[in-house]
């Protein structure tokens, strides 16, 4: 922190100016590290200037709760022996649940080992082959932190065959991938190999594949798996990272890039263990397992800029939240500093950012503009508007320029329609012909369009815009009444009709509002962060309500994320699962039920090994062929195939190739005796 000038003359007794003095001694600001300093002017005297903050790295494997599935995976329990992969005559000690020097949990992962053992987490091993060694390590914060060095898993006993690195960004809810890993990428996969160094800023965030850390190198050597973040950083940064700026600059305007280093849950799915670069070998089974000793994630609590530092409290981390914000990661402001929506810090003007603080509840909540979009007759008859006595300049951002907006003002005549002036429109005119037909393109378009898009709530010409009650249902609305003929007065206005500045609240999702005069209500324009709705209020279509947000954080609707593969588009539920075609399962119809096979989709199993579904001692492969021995061909190897000549002929064959024969021989017979003779 920083005193930027001193040039004032302090009254003496001053707390402020003694606060100042002591923020003078301290060293120089550096980047994003605090988020306010004192400033001593002449005119104001010592006064608080504000900035984006965030806080240092740490180690965030102090602050985690892991949890393996599926139970029982984790060995001990009974208890087993162990062999090493280069030589399966050297065994380990068995591994013993009910035994501390014999057992291996999974907070040995995460132990200071202190130049001690080497101490390690160990799953089961291999011993039910050919199911499948599955493993899922979730690593949950229960807080959204940003990633800011690579993290790296030390393997025991070998880097596994193939491994998928996912993250949650909704506390486990929903996961996407985060990187692939296997030996070979396109059979595991069908993925082409990649390593980050191949991306370049318009593919930064593309979820690779990588051959690196999975391919057989030694038993003692190469035990780290890495995800690679600072090499990502460097596409935007430089090799050495010489240009944060660059790197913090593109971060400001894609919230993309923000989201990719940021999550609340990282989830290590492990698929095949290390099998020395061979073929799984029955006898040896007990040589393949996994052992995880280490797992290094340096990263910060996410606070949107509004704090530089954070504690744990009552088993969670908490952002300590400056700029009158508040919330776990100061998503929110504060009561009574809500005169606009909420908004994450900036990261510009490098390197002291912009705070974007809450301010106080004094202030306007956003732009009203006068709308004629829905009867574009109407305004393109519109005169030029009389200059009116009130003016009303709302606006969210500093930086939002608009000319004054006149505030409509309203003549009441006794017994007589209540009329908008200066508007353009006569009060003694009949509205035009074209306003009637435009009413009535309204009411064909509001289905074809708006039935989909607004699921829950349609505006009303009558009813209005109705928010539920506490516990209630929306109930959907009627469409817009059509107009058969042009109306003979303008529809009447109460007082309470006319757009309200405090109806323009759109959850920090836009920072511009309509006032639709025909059907009298307040509307939010271009709502962001997937939004939509009378008040931004709902998610788009492909997306979902985060639960756990609050309706101005800008994470409150979710990608559905839907598997393209295996869902039958891209939309799905309130809680994000997704509608899976035939075969397919889970959240994301990402994996297949039982009886199918996964290759670019669900299959059904051709074949399976224990029901011997393969006839002819045929040996299933992957439940997605039958391998038929000599002499056999056909999906299950039903149908015999003969080939004499290469002694590749079974009895069956035989036979049949000899009824063939002698009906062809009776047939010769047949023709030679019909034939005449000469």
């Amino acid at each position: 922190m920083c005193v930027r000038s001193a040039r004032g003359t302090m009254r003496s007794g001053s707390m402020l100016q003694l606060a100042a003095l002591v923020y003078s001694l301290l060293s120089a600001r550096s980047q994003y590290d605090s988020c306010k300093s004192l400033v001593n002017t002449d005119d104001a005297g010592p006064s608080w200037e504000f900035y984006a903050c965030q806080p240092r790295a740490m180690a965030m494997k102090r602050y985690l709760r892991v949890k393996v599935e599926p139970p029982g995976v984790t060995c001990g329990n009974p208890p087993e022996r162990f062999c090493a992969l280069g030589n399966p005559y050297m065994c380990f000690s068995e591994c013993d649940s009910s035994n501390p020097d014999l057992a291996h949990p999974p907070k040995l992962m995460f132990d200071q080992e202190n130049n001690g053992p080497v101490t390690y987490w160990q799953s089961v091993t291999w011993s039910k082959y050919p199911e499948p060694l599955l493993a899922n390590i979730t690593l949950s914060w229960n807080k959204s932190i940003q990633l800011t060095e690579n993290i790296v898993i030390t393997f025991e006993a070998g880097r596994p065959t193939t491994m998928i690195l996912e993250k949650s960004l909704n506390y486990g809810r929903t996961w996407q991938p985060y990187q692939y890993y296997a030996e070979d990428c396109m059979e595991a996969f069908r993925m082409e190999a990649k390593n980050v160094r191949d991306l370049s800023p318009v593919t930064a965030l593309q979820v690779i594949c990588t051959e690196d850390y999975s391919k057989w190198v030694g038993f003692e050597n190469e035990k780290n798996l890495h995800f690679e973040v600072k090499e990502r950083f460097a596409i935007f940064a430089g090799t050495l990272l010489q240009n944060m700026e660059a790197l913090y600059k593109r971060m400001d305007i894609n919230k993309g890039l923000r989201d990719f280093f940021t999550l609340t849950d990282l989830r290590i799915r492990l698929i095949k263990p290390a099998t020395g670069g061979t073929f799984v070998q029955r006898k040896y089974l007990n040589t393949y397992f996994y052992a995880i000793s280490n797992v290094e994630i340096m990263g910060r609590c996410k606070c949107n800029m509004h704090a530089n530092s954070c504690h744990f409290k009552d088993g969670n981390l908490m952002c300590e939240c400056e700029h009158n914000t508040t919330g776990q990661d100061c998503g929110k402001c504060r009561k009574n500093y809500k005169a606009k929506s909420w908004r994450p810090g900036s990261y510009n003007p490098y390197p002291m950012g912009t705070a974007n603080s809450c301010v106080a509840a004094s202030s306007a909540y956003g732009i009203v503009q006068k709308s004629r979009a829905l009867i574009p007759s109407l305004a393109a008859a519109s005169q030029k508007p009389q200059k009116v006595s009130g003016e009303t300049n709302l606006h969210l951002d500093k930086g939002v320029k608009s000319s004054p907006i006149p505030t409509p003002q309203r003549e009441v005549k006794k017994g007589g329609p209540i009329l908008m002036q200066g508007q353009g429109v006569n009060k003694d005119s009949v509205l035009p012909q074209a306003l009637a037909d435009n009413m009535n393109v309204l009411h064909e378009l509001w289905y074809s369009h708006n039935e989909q898009q607004f699921s829950s709530v349609i505006p009303n010409r009558k009813s209005g815009y109705g928010m539920p009650s506490s516990g209630g249902q929306l109930k959907r609305p009627q469409a817009p009444e059509k107009i058969s003929k042009p109306p003979q007065t303008q529809p009447r206005l109460k007082p309470s009709d006319q757009g309200n500045t405090k109806d323009c609240e759109c959850y920090g999702h836009s920072n511009r509002c309509s006032y639709i005069e025909y059907l009298k209500i307040v509307t939010c324009v271009s709502c962001k962060h997937n939004t939509r709705g009378q008040h931004c209020q709902h998610c788009r279509l492909g997306y979902y309500r985060n639960a756990s947000a609050e309706l101005d954080d800008e994470n409150v609707c979710i990608e559905c994320n839907c598997n393209q593969l295996g869902s039958r588009h891209d939309r799905c539920n309130e809680t994000g699962h997704c509608e899976c075609k035939a075969g397919a399962t889970g959240l994301k119809c990402e994996d297949c039920k039982p009886g199918y096979y996964w290759r670019l989709g669900c299959f059904p199993n051709v074949c399976d090994n224990e029901l011997l579904l393969c006839q002819n001692g045929g040996t299933c492969h992957q439940n997605q062929r039958c391998v038929c021995p000599k002499g056999y061909t056909g999906v299950l190897c039903e149908a015999g195939s003969c080939d004499p000549e290469g002694g590749n002929c079974n009895a069956a064959c035989t036979s049949l190739l000899s009824q063939w024969v002698a009906l062809f021989s009776a047939l010769t017979m047949l023709l030679l005796l019909a034939s005449p003779y000469e």
